[in-house]
């Protein structure tokens, strides 16, 4: 009998520390809730921690033509933005496009949301940013810049201070320092048999000037090998194949003179189609090689227009 007795105690201890035990349900693999911890506070992310660090009152606003060659963009667009931001950590960086056609297409396309001026104007009044610099990856003071003018001072009144940065090619020390980039990067090819051809947009402002200028101190400063011509001004491709002649050479090297390699550089300057700068030029005798690099490419550019950010900030009261 005892020993009955002893078992039967041993099963209802065995019995009793089953129950204390959280049960399962199979179905569901839910299992009964235990006491734990509180939970730690979620940590900040570094994304938040930046974008608290900014300084809530003032804004940088990039604002560029745009492009939907989604790799040029980045290496250009992008880049000289980034310059811009590790320049000036303290301001926020943000984007606008001028051209609604392309800002459709990159929507449409990629289901990427690009700001326009305006909506870009609304979205920092509507933010709390008191001080906006706007500074363009335009190259020069032409018709888009002006348009960019003329909206901010609509504007004027909803900031406390609007302050718009230079285009790229303003002082005689831009010209200098965007002739010292593009012949340290294509000094390579400056052997005497070759010219290097930098193709510009152009336009029909009186700022297409800035082209015959940079060809006169191109030349002045000795670069006798390299031309400046223009897509859809002066100086045209004829006239760049008239400097050309006589000249001994027998490779042509194209490369933009653009802040983008976009739809001119592919298309215009190095496209198979017979009119393209390639093409003619191909069709002339010359071997032709073509880079497909914008401007906003090379660092020394992206540190010329973060010269004219720090510049406008300097206008800040």
């Amino acid at each position: 009998m005892k020993k009955f007795f002893a078992v039967l105690m041993t099963l209802t201890l065995a019995l009793a520390l089953l129950a204390g035990c959280g049960s399962t349900t199979e179905e569901s693999g839910e299992t009964e809730p235990a006491e734990t911890e509180a939970a730690e506070p979620a940590e900040t992310t570094e994304a938040e921690e930046t974008a608290s660090d900014f300084d809530p009152d003032t804004a940088i606003l990039v604002v560029s033509f745009g492009t939907s060659y989604n790799e040029s963009r980045d290496a250009t667009i992008g880049a000289t933005e980034a310059a811009i931001q590790a320049g000036f950590p303290q301001y926020e960086v943000r984007r606008a496009f001028t051209s609604q056609i392309i800002i459709d297409k990159l929507a449409e396309r990629d289901g990427l949301e690009i700001d326009n001026v305006t909506q870009a104007l609304d979205r920092a009044a509507a933010d709390g940013i008191k001080n906006l610099i706007v500074q363009p990856t335009h190259l020069m003071n032409g018709f888009e810049y002006t348009d960019l003018a003329d909206e901010l001072a609509t504007y004027e009144d909803t900031f406390d201070q609007i302050v718009l940065g230079e285009p790229l090619l303003t002082s005689d020390e831009d010209f200098e320092a965007v002739i010292a980039a593009i012949t340290s990067d294509t000094s390579s090819y400056d052997d005497g048999q070759t010219a290097i051809v930098f193709m510009g947009h152009g336009t029909e402002a009186d700022s297409n000037g800035v082209y015959a200028k940079m060809q006169e101190m191109i030349t002045a400063d000795g670069f006798d090998n390299y031309y400046i011509g223009t897509v859809e001004a002066t100086p045209s491709l004829d006239d760049i194949i008239s400097a050309l002649d006589g000249k001994g050479y027998t490779r042509v090297v194209l490369e933009p003179l653009m802040v983008v390699a976009g739809d001119h550089a592919n298309n215009d300057m190095a496209g198979d189609e017979d009119d393209s700068w390639k093409s003619i030029l191909t069709g002339e005798g010359y071997e032709v090689e073509c880079i497909l690099e914008g401007l906003g490419q090379k660092p020394a550019i992206q540190e010329i227009y973060a010269d004219h950010v720090k510049a406008a900030v300097d206008q800040l009261a």
